[in-house]
């Protein structure tokens, strides 16, 4: 692995923090989060939808209905 500038680390470190205490909130509030993995959104959380089309295809939807 290379070396990251101090710059390039701390900025990293900023970020993964951010990351952190978002995930965090959202776990407190009650909200699922996406990831992306193996090519792929997963959602998690106690309110995560069990299929993600599902998801998709109910903001189409919306979007149709609100213009």
């Amino acid at each position: 692995m290379t070396q990251l500038s101090p710059d390039t680390q701390e900025m990293l470190n900023s970020l993964r923090t951010a990351v952190a205490e978002t995930l965090e909130r959202k776990r407190r509030l009650g909200q699922y989060a996406v990831f992306w993995q193996e090519g792929k959104p997963v959602f998690i959380g106690e309110d995560a939808p069990t299929n993600p089309d599902d998801t998709a295809s109910d903001d189409d939807q919306h979007a149709k209905t609100r213009h």
